[in-house]
């Protein structure tokens, strides 16, 4: 008999345990919303400090990124300005939760909850435990390597929760503010920004100035403000990735400023063949010449 209660008592103690933490959750939830009734947000307010936001250079530099689509190019907030931004409105819920870990996945949501108005998006995705290498996919066994792709993946979702929430009005006027404070900044010469440029894609995603001026059709010493902001927006995207470097860049590519330059060369060859021609005939045979 005892045994029998034993075994009885294991099987219902997950339960309870479950049951306590749906109601210890329930009435976090409970209360988010009752403060969010209590005090809710003034929207003028709110888009006044997101503006406020977007006038840091810090912000600024990483806020939009860029992709090719169709022949054309679209524009768009990044993961770190889509967070500015749903801390600053207020009243918002939003993250990423595992839900599940089997064998070799995650079952993950993220998701983005406005308290005052029950508006709500969440995404259901799995991540695959797989890191892929230029050696051939990857298993991850470390669970801070597992941790790390999740977080990834869902921060992409979260994103586009975030803006499925937030009014679009306002995440376009944060992308215009952030455009017109990369385009104003002015504490180190263009030409020295545009170096760094040029060193952090080549150290991180292996793209060099031939393939970069490739793409935009003329050499960097002519690159402007606007250049500089688009080269900004490309980075941008492919640090969040939203698109790959061969959306931007053709690998292997020969630089049309080194193809220039050797046409030059062979110019500059020709005439020394000339003029030493000319060298070594007679005055009065260049002279007839003329006539």
């Amino acid at each position: 008999m005892n045994e029998l209660s034993q075994q009885f008592n294991q099987q219902q103690q997950p339960s309870v345990l479950a049951q306590s933490s749906s109601s210890r959750e329930m009435e976090e939830v409970k209360g988010q919303i009752f403060m969010a009734k209590q005090f809710p947000r003034n929207i003028f307010d709110a888009e006044k400090r997101i503006l406020d936001n977007c006038k840091r250079p810090a912000l600024a530099e990483q806020a939009v990124y860029s992709y090719p689509r169709g022949g054309t190019k679209v524009e768009g907030p990044s993961i770190r300005l889509a967070e500015v931004i749903a801390q600053n409105w207020g009243n918002l819920s939003f993250g990423v939760k595992e839900l599940e870990q089997r064998a070799g996945e995650s079952v993950a949501m993220a998701y983005a909850w406005d308290l005052e108005t029950n508006v709500r998006q969440e995404k259901i995705f799995t991540v695959k435990h797989i890191r892929d290498k230029k050696s051939g996919p990857q298993k991850l066994t470390d669970q801070r390597d597992i941790y790390e792709i999740v977080a990834n993946q869902g921060s992409r979702r979260m994103r586009a929760c975030i803006l499925g929430v937030i009014p679009g009005d306002i995440i376009d006027q944060a992308v215009e503010e952030c455009n017109k404070t990369l385009s104003g900044q002015n504490t180190s010469p263009l030409k020295d920004r545009i170096g760094n440029a040029l060193k952090a894609f080549k150290d991180n995603h292996r793209v060099t100035q031939a393939m970069i001026e490739l793409r935009f059709g003329y050499n960097v010493d002519s690159f402007t403000e606007r250049d500089y902001l688009d080269l900004i927006k490309i980075f941008n995207s492919l640090k969040d990735g939203i698109s790959k470097v061969e959306d931007w860049f053709e690998k292997g590519s020969t630089n049309k400023k080194e193809s220039g330059s050797s046409l030059a060369e062979s110019f500059k060859e020709e005439v020394k063949s000339e003029d030493a021609k000319e060298e070594k005939t007679p005055v009065e045979q260049r002279e007839l010449s003329f006539d």
